[in-house]
């Protein structure tokens, strides 16, 4: 399978507005048990994550995962800050892109893969507002061209 493909259980749309991704990664994730079944279940948010490197090892922090229903006494703590597992060449690459000013690692999607959760990270450059608007103008305009293609056809 390619990277980013598996059944979608969060996306990160906020993410490619707010941000110019110039590279994706795909990183796995350390759930506990009750953690997965809530994620299967599709009980999962992504919009507000942030991925930090701290002591050589990669973090997603302010990702949501829902308490399990059935899960009681086990249940986790729904904000808490998860591990990401990466190569140690990938953690390096990431900590070398992430120094660039304006650039940050946004978490874009999680799926699983294989019976496997995983994380696609965005690398990439905060964009400024007049840069948002700009992407809605061609979105629009796009749109605009499409209907009319559309309408000459019939």
């Amino acid at each position: 399978m390619a990277k980013g493909e598996g059944k979608v259980i969060a996306q990160n749309k906020k993410a490619g507005f707010d941000f110019a991704i110039e590279e994706t990664i795909e990183a796995g994730i350390v759930l506990l048990g009750t953690e997965i079944k809530s994620a299967r279940s599709g009980k999962v948010q992504i919009k507000d994550a942030f991925v930090r490197i701290r002591n050589g090892e990669a973090w997603i922090s302010n990702m949501h995962i829902s308490p399990y229903e059935q899960g009681n006494q086990f249940n986790h703590d729904p904000l808490r800050s998860r591990k990401l597992l990466l190569h140690k060449k990938q953690i390096n690459e990431l900590v070398g892109k992430s120094k660039v000013e304006g650039a940050a690692i946004v978490p874009l999607k999680m799926y699983l893969k294989d019976g496997y959760a995983k994380v696609l990270l965005g690398v990439g450059k905060g964009k400024k507002k007049y840069d948002k608007r700009e992407d809605l103008k061609k979105k629009d305009a796009k749109r605009a061209i499409d209907r009319a293609l559309k309408e000459r056809s019939r």
